[in-house]
């Protein structure tokens, strides 16, 4: 089986809002034997990290997952299942093998209602206009040209030079113009004719959506620009007929705080200081308020499942590795330094 297999499969039955991502860089495929159907994965030591769920029929999931389980335990190592929903915990539901946590949620749209939300959010218009305003305009041009394109990767460059810590990875890789370039929809924000930000959609298919995956932005970007972006694109899922579109996983997000009850006592612990504290290593808190004030139909909760009776801490640690691209030991010792650095230059204003 072949990379051009994956994206066959993925545009069949991608159902989870992952489903496209299997094509990013960095990714392993494992297909199976017998039915249609691709895991993708990466590995951390012992542990099978997989890319949200198996992308196979809904009727073969269950036989997908018992023998890319049995795969990976000849291999050594157990399974964790990254951003799973709602179909994949149901499945796991009652096993004794498999412990569920719930690691955040993503917000949710119906396109065909975007028009009408704009319309009673006074302040989502004012920030659309802002960037008009501006002389912000949107372009959508063939996927193919976003590759090694120079303009977006030096938006690119600048939007993760801004964020002060190695970029992420993993579910939420920064080069997804490195990847699959047939069935993503690329805008493009421009002012003056410079290029100042993009935006990158990814295909759900099998609930005729799509997932925004990426939302770059250039500090030279006026406000409103991200959000001038989103709105072109939901115009452009409504134009088509879609029926779902989501901004993706919100790590920690309090709207699944109620369904986090789930989780161990030491990992709800670890969240509520993440949330008192994260943002100074991710800014999940404007994460979430950014996708919360454009007032989302729901949200989807979202979780890792792991094929072991209980959760434990090295699956945590394994996916904290995937995403941070080092050892989250690493990534916790950046993260206080740039908190430290931070406060000294506080203090020093405060001094002078």
């Amino acid at each position: 089986m072949s990379y051009s297999n994956a994206r066959e499969l993925a545009m069949t039955y991608g159902w989870n809002a992952t489903a496209y991502q299997i094509l990013n860089p960095g990714l392993r495929h494992w297909f199976a034997p017998d039915v249609p159907a691709v895991v993708a994965y990466t590995r951390r030591q012992n542990v099978m990290l997989v890319a949200g769920a198996p992308v196979c029929a809904a009727g073969a999931l269950r036989s997908v997952v018992m023998n890319f389980e049995r795969f990976a335990g000849e291999q050594g190592c157990r399974v964790c299942y990254v951003c799973a929903a709602e179909r994949m915990r149901d499945l796991v539901a009652g096993s004794g093998e498999h412990a569920t946590v719930v690691i955040g949620a993503q917000p949710v749209w119906y396109p065909q209602e975007w028009t009408a939300l704009i319309e009673s959010q006074c302040s989502l218009r004012a920030q659309l206009a802002r960037a008009r305003n501006k002389g912000v305009t949107i372009e959508a041009i063939p996927f193919a040209q976003g590759r090694d394109n120079p303009e977006l990767d030096r938006v690119l460059d600048e939007w993760l030079r801004s964020r002060g810590l190695p970029p992420l990875h993993f579910l939420v890789e920064p080069r997804t113009l490195r990847g699959d370039v047939t069935d993503r929809l690329l805008l493009v924000a421009r002012r003056g004719g410079s290029a100042i930000a993009f935006l990158v959609a990814s295909p759900v298919v099998a609930r005729n959506g799509y997932l925004i995956e990426q939302v770059a932005r250039s500090p030279r970007a006026p406000n409103g620009s991200s959000e001038l972006l989103i709105d072109a694109a939901m115009r452009c899922f409504a134009a088509e007929g879609r029926v779902y579109a989501t901004l993706g996983l919100v790590p920690l997000s309090n709207q699944a705080a109620g369904a986090s009850a789930i989780n161990p006592w030491w990992l709800r612990l670890m969240m509520t200081f993440a949330r008192m504290h994260a943002t100074r290593f991710y800014n999940f808190r404007g994460l979430q308020h950014f996708r919360t004030k454009m007032s989302p139909a729901y949200w989807e909760t979202i979780y890792a499942i792991s094929n072991e009776p209980s959760f434990s801490l090295r699956t945590l640690y394994a996916i904290g590795a995937a995403f941070s691209g080092i050892s989250p030991w690493r990534a916790l010792a950046l993260g206080l330094l740039r908190a430290l650095g931070h406060e000294a230059r506080r203090l020093r204003w405060r001094l002078t």
